[in-house]
């Protein structure tokens, strides 16, 4: 029978590993936690050496989520920390492909690096898979989001990804919407995989924290050395908390993804929606309506959603995008994004018929 301190990725199912990773050893009187350490600096002559380059609390979050993305995981101060490494990946000049609806915090780095010459960007429909290719014929990295943000387009990562490399270009893609139990990049053919844990992987709305993962040991080693040289590390108790959360990760994903699913199914048909976009999977929702004020009187009608810019909580959360300037003009007035929580589904479903309908 095989020894249950053996568990890895390979031989248990996500769920579980989600739970048991990261544990500290089974020795009597250990705490079933790892615990919050709070260290500027060690004693000299170990691997740790001084804050900055690792802490004990990281690596049991780290050694979770990589092992749910089946690669090697670096754990940073934020989502905008990862995708500002993953960037600075790039020599000076370098092209980036990347979806035209997409994170605007993601557009927010690349506008930035173009304007001082830093990279070139070329923003493409993600979906249109043709084009995609064409574009990363000249690129040295394609980036993607499936689905996008807020637009819910899909891309074909494991196509996108095999002519990225055919081109000597990398692939990240940002798996903050999907998470690693409902998509896998890596095992697609992406070089990169990077996280808003402030989202669905700590999924308590309490948590500013991001991450990255790669299966690539150089990738692994550039990005661990440009996360100490930035200082773009989390802190300790930040990090307890996402794992913390990460370990309900499953049962809150599988409430949620239900309820989004059903949620979809009764406003198809809305007398007061103009579209419905899900694209299959996950908790993420965007519904149309016909213009910016008709959102905006809709979302000060309802009562248990929360009118809020941030999502994957347990708590359900919803915002018209345009009021961003920085959201992309393709993007419809009056689209408003649902991030689906763990409520019961009949009041999710109450509240909002009730503030569309009041209209």
């Amino acid at each position: 029978m095989r020894n249950p301190h053996d568990a890895s990725p390979s031989n248990v199912h996500p769920d579980t590993w989600a739970v048991t990773a990261g544990r500290p050893s089974r020795e009597p009187d250990e705490p079933l936690n790892v615990p919050v350490l709070l260290a500027s600096t060690y004693t000299a002559g170990g691997d740790l050496e001084y804050g900055r380059y690792g802490n004990p609390t990281w690596t049991a979050f780290e050694e979770t989520l990589g092992g749910l993305e089946d690669g090697r995981c670096l754990a940073f101060a934020s989502g905008i920390a990862a995708i500002a490494a993953t960037l600075d990946l790039l020599p000076h000049g370098a092209k980036v492909v990347a979806p035209r609806h997409s994170y605007t915090g993601t557009i927010g780095q690349l506008n930035h690096a173009e304007e001082r010459g830093r990279l070139r960007a070329e923003l493409v429909d993600i979906g249109d898979t043709a084009s995609v290719t064409a574009a990363a014929a000249d690129a040295a990295m394609v980036w993607i989001e499936s689905p996008t943000n807020p637009a819910l387009e899909l891309a074909d990562i494991a196509a996108i990804s095999a002519a990225a490399r055919a081109a000597g270009a990398l692939t990240v893609v940002d798996n903050t919407f999907a998470t690693p139990l409902l998509q896998r990049p890596l095992g697609l053919g992406a070089d990169i995989v990077v996280h808003s844990a402030t989202k669905f992987i700590s999924g308590h709305s309490d948590v500013v924290m991001g991450a990255i993962v790669t299966g690539s040991g150089s990738l692994y080693d550039g990005l661990k050395k440009r996360r100490s040289l930035n200082g773009a590390i989390p802190g300790p108790l930040e990090v307890f908390l996402a794992l913390r959360g990460l370990r309900t990760l499953p049962v809150r994903l599988e409430r949620a993804q239900s309820s989004a699913k059903e949620l979809v199914r009764r406003l198809d048909d809305h007398p007061a929606l103009t579209e419905v976009r899900y694209p299959g999977f996950g908790a993420i929702v965007s519904i149309v309506l016909p213009s910016g004020e008709a959102a905006d009187a809709f979302i000060d009608r309802t009562g248990l959603w929360r009118h809020a810019t941030s999502l994957g909580g347990v708590e359900s959360t919803l915002e018209r995008r345009r009021r961003w300037a920085a959201e992309a003009p393709t993007i419809p007035e009056g689209l408003v994004r649902l991030s689906v929580g763990i409520e019961n589904v009949e009041d999710l479903y109450r509240d909002l018929d009730t503030a569309l309908s009041a209209g």
